[in-house]
């Protein structure tokens, strides 16, 4: 992609713990990057990147610092680690010119746990921080048949089969063990599949038992990290589960929304911003019973589906999101 767009880059080790002497390394070749290379807006993402890019740049004096606060990663964490969290992501607040909150809920969320001031914080449009391809890569007309039978084939899936797909981290903080339990009292009565597009992580990670089950259960298709062809695991399903108890906005809604798919998710930080209830899909708690009682209502009115792509595409194109960027660094 540097090539492609001709311009030059700097690839830096970024511990995802505090890591003092590692991380004050990487502020200084980021400072001496910056200087020689005049740079003028400071972008920076995830809780630890933009912490040690925007400090950076702080010192460095760049005129223009942007924090894209992509989630709260202390919302489910308790005690002395929640506090030290919020403080952290104070201090990368401190130090950037705007932060962008990628939904409204994450701004609201921010303002009540006073991370920065009100007018510091920006949301662009209606949220995320680039939109999606909903013409030529989230569309369901450009999707080739027999390329989809071929993936059908591969995983195992029948005409028949009911696919309840999910897209994301396999991690506690998704909902993935409730998202099972629902599943459970699903797959026999609707002929279900589970697809679930995502890796294992250490970090928040699900327990032994319930990994072991996923990647050995006949029902449930694990088809790990997928970096291509994406738009062909959302035309396999039939609907999109997010039980997620926090998120900055999830990208994996709108695209399944692009590709006409019902999205049932919760009402948690991030998630609430990226449905329409009702229309193009179902609000849920985290209880499985409930779940799965909103993937049986989408299962009556794969409607929503519809409903889904033409907000999706109005309102979260990423031609429409590219524009409030543009405002945002001239």
């Amino acid at each position: 992609m540097a090539e492609y767009y001709h311009f030059e880059y700097l690839a830096t080790p970024i511990a995802r713990k505090i890591a003092l002497i590692s991380d004050l390394k990487t502020i200084f070749r980021l400072c001496r990057y910056i200087r020689k290379n005049h740079i003028d807006i400071v972008e920076g993402h995830s809780p630890k990147g933009a912490l040690l890019g925007m400090i950076a740049a702080k010192l460095c004096g760049v005129p223009k610092r942007i924090y894209f606060r992509h989630g709260l990663v202390y919302e489910t964490s308790h005690g002395l680690k929640r506090t030290l969290l919020i403080w952290i992501d104070r201090l990368t607040s401190a130090c950037a010119t705007k932060v962008v909150c990628v939904s409204n809920s994450l701004m609201q969320q921010s303002l009540r746990d006073h991370l920065c001031p009100a007018d510091k914080q920006v949301l662009l449009g209606n949220g995320t921080c680039g939109g999606i391809d909903t013409q030529k890569k989230y569309n369901p007309e450009l999707i080739d048949p027999k390329k989809l039978a071929s993936y059908r084939a591969q995983y195992g899936l029948s005409e028949s089969d009911f696919v309840i797909g999910y897209t994301g981290r396999l991690v506690r903080d998704k909902g993935i063990i409730d998202l099972l339990e629902a599943f459970d009292r699903l797959s026999k009565e609707l002929h279900a599949k589970l697809l679930l597009v995502g890796m294992f992580e250490e970090r928040d990670a699900l327990p032994a038992p319930i990994q072991d089950r996923i990647r050995n259960d006949q029902h449930i298709i694990f088809a790990g990290l997928i970096d291509q062809d994406m738009e062909y695991y959302y035309a396999m399903m039939n609907i999109y589960v997010l039980a997620s108890y926090r998120e900055g906005f999830p990208i994996g809604a709108l695209e399944a929304q692009s590709m006409q798919k019902p999205v049932i998710t919760t009402k948690d930080t991030g998630c609430i911003d990226a449905i329409v209830d009702g229309v193009t899909g179902l609000y849920t708690t985290h209880n499985p019973e409930d779940i799965a009682k909103k993937i049986r209502m989408a299962y009556d009115h794969p409607e929503m589906g519809l409903n889904g792509r033409k907000w999706v595409s109005e309102h979260f194109d990423h031609s429409v999101i590219w524009k409030y960027i543009e405002e945002l660094y001239h």
